[in-house]
């Protein structure tokens, strides 16, 4: 599989193998994955906007086609630039492998599809982004994929009996028990800030021999490992706080290398396929045959990625490799400051509930020191007071009209602060059960805090409370 790029034999020996050291955090987000001596003695990733690659002869191309030999053949597949976005965010993840798509919704997709395709059963929270909400409630299923939510995810009574099939909930639309293919949750939920207990639901998952899929956008790396915590496979939306600059959408999904892909549960990944045996002029084989451990991360390339084409341009690797150099130095401080605006409004006049895990009380706490010893992130998200529905939206209104440092964005993870109300733009998918079950109201307001002094921030949102509620 042409995943590598040939080594440059006149290399510095002090580069030759920079992309397969194991640094700490710091110090990989700066150097993994990426190295000068093959690269024209560059010190910044290369952009290689090619569309496909030199094959040099018909015994090499055919070599490169077959993953004999580490090359690039067409960039649907892979691509030098995007390879070192995901070595990169790989060796961050304590990953074995990454894949880059073009956006968070295509690594979801493609996560939870290469699991659950030929049907079956997810189990996931109602707390979760509205657009995978909508993709789980509405499009999955016409692939023969349905989803069984949760008021809470880390009831893990609730998810056994649910895997076992001992719940009217278990039941798919033709009343049949159909089987779990995954568990899918949010490390930290979108925007209410709920920890998943990644430990407790992973060992519930790997006992029935299911995988834990996780979506760990919101901490990043930085704040949390979910492979170091029994997590299968992790998604993220690059768009947003590992890319951090909000100029360029892009999706990873990396991959751990100690789930049973051949346990019978999941046929796709054991069953021969045609490009890895008989194209290749090899007995068949199939991805359990040709990877191993690492059947799924490769499939998702080789078949979804390769077949259905969401793919990250070089370019908007390039962006997201260089927001990922400061990817620990902006999380630490914007979680810092998500903290002391977090406090703030737990003691402002007209906010009735916040919801930030990362402040020093709450029913998770203990979770939170546990497994986010270093914060849970720069996402927050509070309540306005309102006599009714309609006086919610009326204040929500005037106080997002008058802010002046706080974006109206639809968008997370920003060096910039941004403000929306979840109800209308980034929840608007949720019925009304569902918004009910997780608490989206029109008087709900999310705020993504940047890198701007917080006390500017604060003094921002007080004047636009005093706009929504004046004297």
């Amino acid at each position: 599989m042409p995943i590598g790029i040939k080594q440059n034999t006149q290399s510095n020996k002090n580069t030759q193998n920079i992309q397969n050291a194991h640094y700490h955090p710091s110090t990989a987000q700066v150097h993994a994955g990426f190295d000068p001596g093959s690269n024209a003695d560059s010190v910044t990733p290369v952009v290689y906007p090619n569309a496909a690659f030199w094959l040099e002869d018909v015994d090499h191309g055919h070599h490169v086609a077959n993953g004999d030999i580490p090359g690039f053949l067409y960039s649907r597949v892979a691509n030098p630039t995007v390879g070192f976005l995901e070595r990169r965010v790989a060796a961050l993840d304590g990953a074995a492998e990454a894949v880059a798509v073009a956006s968070g919704m295509a690594a979801i997709t493609y996560a939870l599809l290469n699991a659950a395709e030929g049907g079956g059963r997810i189990i996931a929270p109602y707390d979760i982004y509205g657009g995978t909400f909508d993709s789980l409630r509405t499009l999955l299923p016409r692939f023969g994929v349905t989803t069984t939510f949760v008021d809470d995810i880390n009831d893990t009574k609730r998810i056994e009996a649910l895997i076992a099939g001992d719940s009217p909930d278990a039941l798919d639309a033709e009343g049949r028990n159909a089987p779990v293919k995954a568990i899918f949750a949010e490390t930290v939920s979108n925007p209410r800030t709920v920890i998943t207990d990644v430990e407790a639901l992973s060992a519930v998952a790997h006992r029935n021999g299911i995988p834990l899929i996780v979506d760990n956008t919101l901490p990043t790396p930085h704040l949390f490992r979910p492979i170091e915590h029994g997590a299968d496979v992790v998604v993220y939306s690059a768009t947003k706080a590992l890319g951090g600059h909000g100029n360029a959408i892009g999706g990873i999904v990396t991959s751990g290398d100690s789930f049973d892909w051949a346990n019978g549960r999941y046929p796709q990944f054991t069953e021969p396929e045609f490009i890895l045996g008989e194209a290749a002029g090899r007995a068949p084989r199939s991805f359990v045959d040709a990877a191993g451990p690492l059947a799924y991360i490769r499939r998702l390339r080789l078949k979804y990625l390769r077949l259905t084409g969401a793919v990250l341009g070089p370019f908007e690797a390039y962006q997201q490799l260089l927001g990922l150099e400061t990817l620990g130095e902006r999380v630490s401080k914007e979680t810092a400051s998500a903290k002391t605006v977090a406090d703030w409004l737990s003691r402002r006049d007209h906010v009735t509930t916040v919801h930030y895990t990362g402040l020093p009380y709450g029913p998770q706490r203990a979770l939170a020191d546990r497994l986010f010893p270093l914060g849970v992130g720069s996402v927050l998200s509070f309540e306005l007071e309102g006599a009714d529905a309609a006086d919610q939206t009326a204040r929500a209104k005037e106080l997002i009209d008058h802010v002046r440092l706080f974006s109206y964005l639809a968008n997370i993870g920003d060096v910039r602060s941004l403000i929306v109300d979840p109800a209308n733009i980034t929840h608007r998918e949720f019925t009304p059960a569902a918004r009910a079950k997780v608490g989206i109201t029109p008087g709900l307001i999310r705020l993504s805090i940047g890198l701007e002094d917080p006390r500017d921030l604060i003094a921002d949102l007080d004047q636009a409370f005093d706009a929504a509620y004046p004297a």
